[in-house]
């Protein structure tokens, strides 16, 4: 099953392991069982601290196996072939239940074995999403960490009778306890969230105990990742509150023009972010979504506030914003009702559900094109719809979608509706020249029409255009004194990792001179 190099790699990490790892299998006599026999040996031979096992118990899907300490029986399940993405989640499993540490902080270890319930998670993933590992390994610790709590991961494509009975239609998806519990990328920390209110609230109040920053960057993207590393080596107090620490980079797949980087993917790179971060004395507090901005706030009006979606609130000198953007809705009838039930806007992670089905893509740009020409490769067939007159893609994706026989291109078409009962089952869309409504029949709408602004709760407040984005000058500087932003969420032209994070220096240099000058005695 796995190649010499792959072996090679996989016995130098369980040298780490320091306990015993039992492995118990349960096969049968299909093609994916011994597929999964050959993997399991594999994994067993690599260390002498695993033994491989086969159950006779009948209550679990078959082919799946289960990774735990001797006498324990409540660790990670893999249902079908971690292999792809998901190989990583194994190697993890294997290791935490070796004695190998997790990198997670001692006070969300004991949140975890403190949690009161039994929870039974399955997660249904596809071994190209780039989303699911995270959820994967996160649920797996969980399970690792508490006896409580056990875990399946599911691989859709070993297990599609049951991937139709439930309707999933992109991945990951998770159901607690039976019930659809959460779809996307999830962190750890997201996932305690969910479950444990009562330590949304110890951190909400440990949050608003805070001291007043010298510059506080709401978001952490790219562009929040290198403010926070410019100001905290300027030696002043620097916190960072982020909904999703990575932002929209952890949806992106392959990231091929960050110079001196020639290949990464989006979370890989996400994480190198925060780490970098972290080597600096920054305050990251994770999962908080801004509210409301306040100038002219504390003792002496000298301060700006960020209120939370938590009830929390935090207090600044100098305030950087970049909160980036979130796709761009159509917003049409069956849109909202159809999320996740055919409607999406990763074709990388769901791509894979629609094999040798009819979809469609939304959106003539490079991002329209290329998810066109991706999709192309696994579906039946493709209908690219444009708005304009013509796409907008570079020639040269241009010319590779054109010569694929499975896609159909409309341009000039306005997208009306998206037709389904319980899923999509169509799209009805206006010829723009004739006016004349016309319907295709597919079972998948990926929706690629670019990007809006986080800046709803900026309303009032800073200076926006009239497409939402916060208006700033050379420096970063907002309408606002002492409020910066930078980044997707700016009027900055061009929406690129690289030109983002060159943004956020920019803004912190401006907020350090702020300071500098606001700080100054008369």
């Amino acid at each position: 099953m796995l190649d010499a190099s792959t072996k090679a790699q996989l016995k130098s990490y369980l040298e780490r392991a320091t306990q015993p790892i039992e492995i118990v299998a349960s096969l049968d006599d299909s093609k994916a069982s011994g597929e999964m026999l050959s993997l399991l040996k594999d994994v067993a031979e690599s260390s002498p601290l695993v033994t491989l096992t086969e159950s006779r118990d009948d209550s679990h899907r078959k082919p799946s196996f289960s990774v735990n300490r001797p006498s324990e029986n409540h660790g990670p399940r893999f249902a079908g072939l971690p292999m792809g993405h998901e190989f990583t989640s194994l190697i993890l499993a294997l290791l935490q239940i070796g004695g190998y540490p997790p990198k997670v902080e001692q006070a969300v270890l004991d949140q975890i074995k403190a949690l009161d319930g039994d929870f039974e998670f399955e997660i249904y993933v596809s071994l190209t999403c780039h989303n699911c590992p995270d959820v994967v390994q996160a649920l797996n610790l969980m399970a690792i960490q508490n006896p409580r709590i056990r875990t399946t991961m599911i691989e859709g494509g070993t297990f599609q009778d049951e991937v139709k009975e439930r309707q999933i239609m992109a991945v990951p998806t998770v159901f607690l306890n039976g019930t659809e519990f959460g779809q996307g990328r999830m962190s750890l920390e997201e996932i305690l969230a969910k479950i444990d209110t009562s330590g949304v609230e110890r951190e909400a109040a440990k949050i608003a105990a805070k001291d007043a920053f010298d510059v506080l960057i709401v978001g952490g993207g790219p562009a929040g990742a290198a403010a926070a590393v410019y100001a905290a080596r300027k030696g002043i107090r620097t916190g960072v509150a982020s909904e999703r620490f990575g932002g929209q980079v952890l949806d992106t797949l392959g990231i091929e023009n960050f110079i001196s980087i020639k290949e990464t993917e989006g979370p890989k790179f996400a994480h190198a972010l925060e780490e970098h971060v972290r080597d600096y004395d920054v305050d990251i507090m994770n999962l908080q979504r801004a509210k409301a901005l306040v100038p002219n706030a504390g003792p002496g009006n000298d301060l700006i506030e960020v209120q939370l979606e938590s009830g929390a609130s935090l207090k600044s000198k100098s305030v950087i914003i970049s909160t980036g953007a979130r796709w761009r809705n159509i917003n049409v009838p069956g849109e909202h009702e159809f999320k996740n039930k055919g409607v999406a806007y990763c074709p990388h992670c769901d791509g894979p559900l629609f094999k040798g089905k009819r979809v469609a893509v939304i959106g003539g740009g490079n991002s329209g094109v290329e998810a066109a020409i991706d999709l192309a490769g696994i579906v039946g067939h493709v209908t690219l719809i444009e708005f304009d007159t013509q796409l907008r893609a570079d020639a040269v994706l241009q010319r590779k979608l054109k010569s694929l026989k499975n896609v159909d291109i409309f341009t000039n078409a306005q997208t009306t509706e998206i037709t389904g009962d319980q899923k999509v089952n169509g799209l009805v869309y206006k010829d723009r020249a004739s006016g004349e409504l016309k319907k295709v029949e597919l079972e998948g709408v990926f929706i690629q029409i670019g990007l809006v602004p986080n800046t709803d709760w900026l309303k009032g407040t800073v200076e926006l255009t009239k497409h939402g984005e916060i208006v700033v000058d050379a420096r970063g500087q907002t309408s606002v004194p002492g409020v910066f932003a930078a980044g997707d969420v700016t009027t900055v032209p061009f929406k690129q990792i690289i030109i983002a994070a060159g943004d956020g220096a920019k803004a912190a240099l401006g907020a350090f001179d702020h300071l500098i000058r606001t700080s100054a005695p008369a």
